[in-house]
Formats: C-alpha cells, structure tokens, sequence
C-alpha cells in the first residue's frame, strides 16, 4: 500500500525504456529485465574482458616477469546504441546510487555462487581524485565495490590506493593515450593483508584505468597475492 501511494504520487520509471514501473519492478520493467544483456563472464575463467585485460598487462610486462592471468566479470554489455548503457550511466552521471546497489548486488550474487570467487577476501574500488569525488558527491566504483564485499562476505578497502593527481577523461581517447594518461597516478596508502582482492570498477573500456591500479597493488604485494577485476559494465563494440 505504501509502495503503491509512492508511486503515485512520484511514479517510478524504466531506466531503459522508460515506462511507469509496477509495483514489484526494480529499476527495470518486466520487459527490459527480461531482455537484459547478461555477460556470463563470471562463469568463465578465460573470457573476452579477461582476455582483453591481460593482453594490456603483457604490453607491460618486464622481461623475464611472469604474470599470473588475470580473472575478470562484468554484469552487462555496455553499447553506444543499446539503450541498456543507461544502466551505469544513471549510477555514474545521475546520482542513482541506489540502481548501482541493486544490479552491484546482482552481480555479487552471481560471483558469490562460484567457487573460483568464493576466495576473494578484500574487495578495492578504483579511487577517484579527491576534487573529483567532491564535486559528484561520491565514487560509482565504491558503490559497487560496497555491494560486490557484502554478497562474497569480504572487507571493502577504500584507503589502499590513492590518485596522485587528476586526469583528464579517459572517453575520447586511444588504448595507448588511455595508458599514459593513467600511468604512475595510483599510489599504495596504506598495505592490506589479502589472500585474493577484487579490484572495481564501473565500466570497463580498455582496461587501461584498471592496469594501472593492478600494477601499482602488484608492486607493493608482489605475486603472492591473486588479483581479480570485475565492473558493472564492459564496452562492447
């Protein structure tokens, strides 16, 4: 009855298609839940993000330097002409932490029900600069981060990693400008003590914001540690 009288006095719409939603829809109508583009990435050790993600470590390697293939998951596809982009979008630009809850929560339930990431201990959003997260008010990967810890029962660690300085944005840039635009801003704050950590964050697009926390978590724990990715959302071309 309340929900019903909150809804008419402020409807709720589809985040996709933009219908009034009914009484037991979440952020979704019937129809666009429905339809939602579902990776699956979670259940694949090897996938397209992964392997993505650990083709950018490689351009990177030191000679001589194994690196141990990196485990990656996204919730869903992320399109220019897919109207389901406004699903992060609304997270990110328009403040509803509240959707970024609800398909976080998702994606955690789907990871939790897997053995191969039942093991993560320490969840790590990727840190916004300081003025950045001022001006929106909050960082969209720690809301995911937040929802990602609770459903794999594993601490969330906001103050590991740091930015040394702000950068530009990274949407109109190449893979290798992507790259120098992030290199050397990640910085270790403070050690944590992990067997496996999830680093977080909203999209995934290059990898390359990504690569550049992973490598400055790799530098100060050495390969002892297991390092995870996972995001909301993964471009698709």
């Amino acid at each position: 009855m309340i929900r019903e009288l909150a809804d008419l006095l402020m409807p709720r719409t589809c985040l996709v298609c933009g219908r009034y939603l009914g009484v037991e829809e979440q952020h979704l109508c019937i129809w666009c839940a429905a339809d939602l583009p579902l990776t699956y990435y979670w259940e694949r050790a090897h996938n397209p993000m992964a392997d993505e993600f650990n083709a950018v470590l490689e351009r990177h390697r030191a000679p001589g330097e194994n690196i141990p293939y990196v485990q990656a998951a996204a919730l869903l596809f992320y399109h220019h002409e897919n109207p389901y982009k406004l699903i992060p979008q609304a997270l990110k630009y328009q403040g509803n932490i509240a959707a970024g809850r609800f398909f976080a929560a998702r994606l955690g339930r789907y990871l939790a029900a897997l053995p191969q990431w039942q093991s993560v201990d320490v969840v790590i959003p990727v840190p916004l600069h300081w003025r950045r997260k001022w001006e929106r008010g909050y960082n969209q990967a720690q809301v995911i981060a937040a929802q990602l810890a609770r459903e794999l029962c594993a601490s969330l660690c906001t103050r590991v990693l740091y930015r040394t300085r702000s950068t530009r944005t990274q949407t109109r840039l190449d893979v290798e400008d992507r790259l120098r635009n992030v290199a050397g801003v990640f910085r270790i704050r403070s050690p944590v003590r992990a067997r496996h950590i999830l680093l977080v964050d909203d999209t995934f697009t290059t990898g390359a914001t990504l690569a550049a926390c992973y490598q400055a978590l790799r530098s100060a724990l050495g390969h002892s540690v297991r390092i995870s990715i996972a995001t909301l959302a993964v471009v698709q071309d």
